[in-house]
């Protein structure tokens, strides 16, 4: 799960950081990346760019090694920096396109809505297509609120996460919304179905988080990484699962996955870090993970609540585990 701030987004990152708009992105081999090709470390690195985007890039000399332009095979060595410079989408343009939205509320700054699992929150270069700003800028005619990439995007939720998202549809808005995701003001609850018998009632997990040292497209719990606080409260225990009520703090990339896994209880169907087995076990389509709840002020400082039920996929798959509790 990522939540953080469209607007911290556009600083060079951390070595790994994802959600890559346009700007320049410095990067710093380490000795796990001796020897990789430079298209290979980019796109491990920057995810959020395809390899074949990170390839055109290089083709136009817009990735160079200590100033130098080099080609997709060079090798890399710790001690160089990477420079990737990423154009502005307006070169390639975003189109509007008819995707149904699930709207819960909607005034004249701010769009809340109830995102589908699969649907990828923004484009990225190279994947212009399908996400849900193209469906807001089909749903908000005109918008360009919080810059030409990603309309109206101050927060965002895993393709697989499902649940509760707002937009920005004013400056007002995004500028009231960014001031509460950085001062923590913004209260977002996860239902989090995940495997086996969590023992504590409630805890909180606070672990710094950064990109995994060894298999570099996935996240951890890494000494230095940037801080991560999760809270969680057992809401109903099954045989050999557990649902939670998750409340974060912070919003680093995939950081219930992350941090449940950590703990030793992977969320059901997370095939990425570890909850894989039970989710075949329990026939669920993706992972186990849905925003139920959201509280922000508007910009004229009303405050506002709301929550979304969670779909059928993972209701289903509570109801699974109830027969089985109970036979």
């Amino acid at each position: 799960m990522s939540d953080e701030p469209e607007a911290m987004l556009i600083e060079l990152p951390e070595p790994g950081a994802a959600d890559v708009g346009p700007g320049e992105y410095e990067l710093a081999p380490d000795r796990l990346d001796l020897g990789e090709r430079l298209d290979r470390f980019v796109a491990m690195h920057l995810p959020d760019l395809s390899r074949s985007y990170v390839q055109q890039l290089i083709e136009r000399g817009q990735v160079t090694v200590d100033g130098v332009a080099r080609k997709q095979r060079f090798k890399v060595t710790p001690g160089e920096r990477v420079r990737v410079v990423v154009p502005p989408s307006a070169d390639v343009g975003l189109e509007p396109e008819a995707i149904p939205l699930s709207v819960i509320y909607e005034d004249d700054d701010v769009l809340v809505i109830d995102k589908p699992a699969g649907l990828v929150v923004h484009p990225a270069p190279g994947h212009r297509h399908g996400t849900l700003v193209n469906a807001v800028l089909h749903h908000v005619p005109g918008i360009s609120v919080g810059g030409v990439d990603r309309p109206g995007i101050v927060h965002r939720l895993d393709k697989d996460t499902s649940g509760l998202m707002v937009v920005a549809k004013s400056d007002r808005g995004h500028q009231a919304l960014v001031a509460q995701w950085n001062e923590r003001a913004v209260l977002k609850e996860y239902a989090v179905v995940v495997a086996g018998a969590v023992e504590p009632e409630e805890a909180t997990i606070d672990a710094p988080i950064a990109r995994d040292q060894v298999q570099r497209q996935r996240m951890a719990v890494v000494r230095g990484g940037r801080e991560a606080i999760t809270h969680f409260t057992v809401a109903e225990r099954f045989a050999g699962a557990t649902l939670l009520d998750v409340i974060i703090d912070t919003g680093r990339t995939h950081q219930i996955r992350v941090h449940l896994a950590f703990i030793g209880h992977p969320v059901v169907g997370d095939k990425t870090y570890g909850g894989g087995e039970a989710g075949a076990r329990l026939a669920a389509p993706r992972q186990m993970l849905h925003a139920s709840r959201l509280e922000f002020s508007l910009p004229d400082g009303v405050p506002m609540s709301f929550s979304a039920p969670p779909p059928e996929d993972v209701a289903t798959v509570v109801d699974r585990l109830r027969t089985e509790t109970s036979l």
